[in-house]
């Protein structure tokens, strides 16, 4: 479905989740500050900075696959896939380890992980809407 859609979307895509993500990181700061313990508050920040380094991280890797050449599917898959697998098992237990030390700072951060991943499911949604949909 996004291998059809334009290459400049996907930079633009990037672009916009990384922006909707600070911007609605600073909101659930904000309510975090109002509802919960002030380090849960930093917490969000800490998980949406997380997942937006991941992001970069991502990009990055994958502009370098692309630059080898021709690559078979498997071999590509097989390449991003290991880096993509060690960086989620990095962040999970440092997560898992901030949880158990500090459980409001821990919580705060798996809201950020989640805050970012449901902007960036809405932005990638609304491109495909906007490209006319799933065939």
């Amino acid at each position: 479905m996004l291998e059809n859609l334009p290459t400049t979307t996907l930079p633009r895509l990037l672009r916009r989740t990384i922006l909707s993500a600070i911007i609605v990181g600073f909101v659930g700061f904000v309510v975090a500050l109002l509802i919960a313990p002030p380090l849960a508050a930093l917490g969000v920040v800490v998980g949406v900075g997380l997942a937006i380094i991941n992001l970069r991280y991502l990009d990055r890797q994958t502009a370098r696959v692309e630059l080898k050449g021709e690559q078979n599917t498997k071999a590509v898959r097989r390449q991003l896939g290991g880096k993509t697998t060690a960086r989620l098992a990095v962040v999970t237990v440092l997560v898992l380890g901030v949880v158990w030390l500090n459980a409001p700072l821990g919580i705060g951060i798996v809201a950020g992980l989640v805050l970012y991943q449901i902007v960036f499911v809405i932005n990638v949604i609304r491109v495909v809407a906007n490209q006319g949909g799933i065939e």
